[in-house]
């Protein structure tokens, strides 16, 4: 009675282990040589360890048989399926020595396949979902060079909107263009109504003659308008630019010309440039532009922490440009104190160091931009903390992109926090008196 059931016992287990086995995929075929005659020799076959679709565990193995008179018949686990993805790699030797080399992605199948059903490219590698290799998040940081590369690209605007024509706002983003379908789009971004049927446009004069006599002693002209800025002004003789300060001198809308540019008898003088709407003088200001206004994030860490950024693009800073920068930094608990930073690319332009009574801190700085240089002043006050101001200057290179960075840091190492609550970075162009 007892050997029966030990019998029982040894046939649930084998049964239990033959269930277990990966379904496999027949592969038979028969292999000939170029000249006809059957191919004779041995196949080799290797593999990584790899989980059947079935669940199976494959381990890392290999094997060999031999073909006899072209037949081919072996049984493989199919890796199509397989997590990660596999193949065999499979090795043909005869007549003293290898052959050829083949790689084999063996898909379920119920039904024998020929060789040809299984043959793929060498080095293929067949996953599960027609999934073909492995994948590996990088991430951008991990690129060298690759975060200044996408600073210096155009990105999507607030205003992007599909089927508008494109333009590039002042902070060198994409927007799409409003107004109606049928408006015109100038060359600023902005659009309106076109132009037509002798219709005078009042912010441009081109090809102006300026008035006065052109007879070699006369060196005073007159313009229909102030040019605004000054510099949109193109004034040619002959065909010739006129170069302001060199050739002539400009107030309001009076040219003056320098001895050695006076116009001569038969000179021909002509004016291109951009002035004041007569009935709105406020058309020619350009607007300020909010570059960047966020909430920052929070760190409990010693160290400077960066909470929040604006990065400028390379070229949108111009020489006359002002950047304003507001900010607001809060404190949770009463334990220890925090440091506000504020960076102007590598410059440190505001540092503060708050007391543990301090709930918040806030200020704003305003950068001038000048040739090659910007100078800056600040200020700063907290709720503790003592109202303060100061100036300095930077060399920031502009022509490329230019963070402004807004760190956080503890002053020692306890369950505090401080947060960068809000933040608005805000040009002001460069704008002539009209």
């Amino acid at each position: 009675m007892v050997r029966l059931k030990q019998l029982a016992i040894l046939m649930v287990a084998a049964a239990a282990g033959a269930a277990a086995q990966p379904a496999l995929t027949a592969i038979q075929d028969v292999l000939y040589l170029a000249n006809g005659s059957r191919f004779n020799g041995t196949i080799a076959i290797q593999w990584n360890s790899f989980q059947t679709g079935d669940l199976s565990n494959i381990a890392t193995a290999s094997v060999a048989q031999p073909i006899v008179n072209g037949v081919l018949n072996v049984k493989l686990a199919p890796t199509t399926t397989a997590t990660p993805g596999a193949q065999y790699n499979v090795t043909f030797s005869g007549q003293g020595g290898t052959q050829f080399a083949q790689t084999w992605a063996v898909p379920p199948s119920s039904e024998p396949l020929a060789v040809s059903d299984v043959l793929v490219s060498a080095g293929t590698t067949v996953g599960p979902a027609g999934i073909t290799g492995t994948s590996t998040t990088v991430q951008i940081g991990q690129v060298v060079g690759l975060t200044n590369e996408l600073n210096n690209r155009p990105t999507e605007g607030v205003g992007f909107a599909i089927g508008r024509a494109a333009i590039i706002n002042l902070a060198g983003m994409i927007e799409g263009a409003t107004g109606n379908p049928g408006d015109c789009v100038h060359v600023d971004g902005s659009s309106g109504a076109c132009g037509g049927g002798g219709a005078v446009d009042f912010l441009f004069s081109d090809s102006e003659t300026p008035a006065g006599m052109v007879n070699g002693t006369n060196t005073t002209f007159t313009l229909l308008y102030p040019p605004s800025p000054i510099s949109s002004l193109n004034l040619y003789r002959n065909g010739l630019l006129q170069q302001l300060g060199v050739d002539y001198s400009l107030t309001g809308n009076s040219i003056l010309f320098f001895a050695g540019s006076t116009p001569q008898t038969g000179d021909s003088l002509t004016a291109d440039y951009r002035f004041a709407d007569p009935n709105n003088p406020l058309t020619s200001f350009t607007s300020p532009q909010v570059l960047c206004s966020s909430n920052g994030t929070s760190t409990s860490f010693t160290s400077p922490t960066q909470l929040g950024s604006c990065t400028l693009p390379g070229g949108l800073l111009q020489t006359g440009d002002r950047i304003e920068v507001r900010f607001q930094y809060s404190h949770t608990g009463t334990t220890t104190g925090f440091t506000p930073t504020i960076l102007w690319g590598g410059t440190t332009a505001l540092s503060r160091t708050a007391s543990a009574s301090d709930t918040s801190v806030a200020g704003q700085l305003g950068f001038g931009i000048s040739v090659g240089a910007q100078s800056y002043d600040t200020q700063s006050w907290g709720s503790a903390l003592a109202f303060a101001a100061s100036v300095g200057s930077a060399t920031v290179n502009s022509s490329v992109s230019l963070t402004i960075s807004f760190e956080g840091a503890l002053s020692s190492a306890t369950s505090d926090s401080v947060v960068l609550s809000n933040y608005t970075v805000t040009r002001y162009p460069a704008q002539s008196n009209p």
